[in-house]
């Protein structure tokens, strides 16, 4: 397995320009990258076959951080804002859509941000709000568990603003972005393991941002090191860091990314999407992905 992820002759490409703000990429079997755009309130897909991108779900309820599940099905978060959802909801593939989470102790959650998959199929996400607060219900901004029987567990509720999450493949880590733009604010990435009563905690930062722009959303590779969106001006783009919290590359995006995955048939392909637009770049270690495997 290559030691540097970015490949020395490597170079980012621009797919698409034209949103308010990108987010969510999420690439299925074919290739193709389905991405959020949530201030416009729609989702966009880019077809890998024909290089063309287009509308694909409008309205979106306000669509942010997406993923395929093990199934291939996309599991969406909604925001907020403007009519947005405040759920998790997946697209079905007879083109019905189901709740699976808007409401914890009988009380709206925030704003669903982002969210990944264990091994056995459970739902972990993150639930933020920014911008205004004055509708919020819960009494913190927390990360919550899906659980295979449709049940909904506060798991972690210590973070200011919990935001991008990963899990590791053996279910034991996760990878959590805490981003508080508030003066003063945490803006970090932080690990939390699981303990033997199933309970998770606080183990270490792996990244400060200090002032910067913080961290959003995060993809996985085979190695275990953590592809984290961050940053502005200069400094933004992705940042490579390996489980130990050592920086390993930079990926600059010249605009403030949102989110990236893997796609590609070989998974070494990193999607991200930056503010307006949607880019790829190839890397040298394959991704971490729930669904599809490498071909």
């Amino acid at each position: 397995m290559p030691t540097h992820p970015i490949p020395s002759n490597t170079k980012l490409e621009r797919l698409f320009d034209g949103c308010a703000f990108a987010e969510g990429p999420a690439a299925d079997a074919v290739g193709d990258v389905y991405f959020s755009d949530c201030p416009n309130n729609r989702i966009l897909v880019y077809r890998a076959a024909t290089g063309k991108t287009e509308v694909w779900q409008e309205p979106s309820l306000r669509a942010n951080g997406m993923n395929f599940d093990a199934q291939g099905r996309l599991v969406v978060c909604c925001d907020g804002k403007d009519g947005g959802a405040r759920a998790v909801r997946r697209y079905e593939p007879d083109g019905s859509i189901t709740t699976l989470a808007s409401h914890f102790g009988g009380k709206k959650l925030n704003a669903p941000n982002d969210l990944c998959f264990d091994s056995t199929g459970r739902i972990y996400f993150t639930d933020p709000r920014y911008g205004d607060k004055s509708d919020l219900e819960q009494e913190c901004m927390a990360v919550y568990r899906i659980e295979n029987d449709g049940g909904l567990t506060r798991v972690i509720d210590d973070l200011q603003t919990p935001n991008g999450i990963l899990i590791t493949p053996d279910d034991r880590t996760l990878y959590l972005v805490d981003h508080n733009p508030e003066p003063g604010g945490a803006r970090t990435l932080v690990r939390y393991d699981v303990a033997a009563d199933g309970s998770w905690h606080f183990t270490r930062t792996l990244a400060d941002f200090g002032t910067d722009h913080g961290g959003d959303g995060m993809a996985l590779d085979v190695a275990g090191n953590i592809y984290l969106t961050a940053g502005s001006g200069e400094r933004a783009g992705v940042y490579v860091i390996a489980p130990d919290g050592t920086q390993l590359g930079f990926i600059p995006t010249g605009e403030v990314a949102g989110n990236c995955t893997f796609g590609g048939p070989d998974l070494q392909t990193l999607y991200i999407a930056a503010s307006t637009s949607l880019y790829r770049i190839r890397l040298a270690i394959p991704g971490q992905l729930a669904w599809p495997a490498a071909g």
